[in-house]
């Protein structure tokens, strides 16, 4: 029996992207997945997305809940595998992964994160563009952050270092793969895979997009519970990225078509 892996998807109103993303983990080629829906009493079509997949899921609820992370750690806490992630319901994961990541895990026994790269797409699966990542450290994660080094649906944990972090924390809802990324990094050896692990979806709605102020915050919170001497970086972009805001939003625009990041991609495309 291969080690079984415990997939949660927290979702909330997510109908549109719902199914592609239950169909990426259920087409997986590994033999042992269980799989747990946290939905959080959608309005939306996505309560009959999940039932016509039901048979095929560890467990599955639609009812209210505290948030994102409340959602995840519900789901981890009935998990019964060795290793763990989480997998957004407007996000996919990319075939055959799974044995990838379990074979990594499995040569590297003392490691706590196995990650790889992204491809980002939009709202109609359109590729936008790569997230390439690369090796990092605790340290690095602290001082440079999150991105683009390891990108959250391309994250994958051990199960028993999940728990004796406490799993993720429940008040936040914006950067709380970044604070549990930092936990366990600092507690064991991370691994990265360079290899497209993920579909990562940024869309208008998408919580990454509309809310970066609120994101930026509890980043900056999450650095200052660690060592608030790592700051100073997160918080020069932290000021660049308000003061890029206050500008006019024709000379906002015209900026954004030079640089022509993702992200820079992804607001152009819902002004047009």
């Amino acid at each position: 029996m291969k080690p079984l892996v415990t997939i949660v998807t927290p979702s909330y109103n997510q109908g549109q992207f719902l199914e592609r993303t239950i169909l990426s983990v259920l087409s997986q080629d590994y033999p042992n997945i269980e799989y747990i829906v946290m939905d959080g009493g959608s309005k939306d079509n996505s309560a009959e997305i999940i039932r016509k997949y039901s048979d095929r899921l560890h467990y599955w609820v639609s009812e209210r809940d505290k948030g994102q992370s409340d959602a995840i750690n519900k789901g981890w806490k009935m998990g019964t595998g060795v290793y763990c992630c989480y997998l957004n319901s407007d996000d996919e994961l990319a075939p055959g992964v799974i044995s990838d990541v379990v074979k990594v895990f499995q040569e590297n026994p003392n490691t706590g994160i196995v990650y790889g790269d992204c491809t980002f797409v939009d709202a109609d699966n359109n590729v936008i563009g790569e997230g390439k990542g690369h090796q990092t450290t605790f340290k690095r994660l602290l001082v440079h952050g999150q991105m683009p080094a390891i990108a959250q649906p391309s994250s994958f944990y051990r199960m028993d270092l999940v728990r004796k972090v406490n799993y993720i924390d429940e008040s936040l809802h914006l950067a709380m793969d970044y604070d549990l990324l930092l936990k366990l990094s600092r507690i064991s050896a991370i691994v990265y895979i360079p290899k497209v692990l993920s579909l990562f979806r940024l869309h208008g709605n998408a919580k990454s997009t509309t809310l970066a102020k609120r994101h930026w915050h509890e980043a900056l919170r999450v650095r200052r519970k660690y060592n608030i001497l790592y700051s100073w970086k997160a918080l020069m972009m932290y000021l660049r990225f308000r003061v890029f805001n206050l500008l006019p939003d024709s000379l906002q625009d015209a900026i954004r078509r030079g640089r022509n990041s993702v992200n820079d991609k992804l607001i152009l495309g819902t002004k047009e």
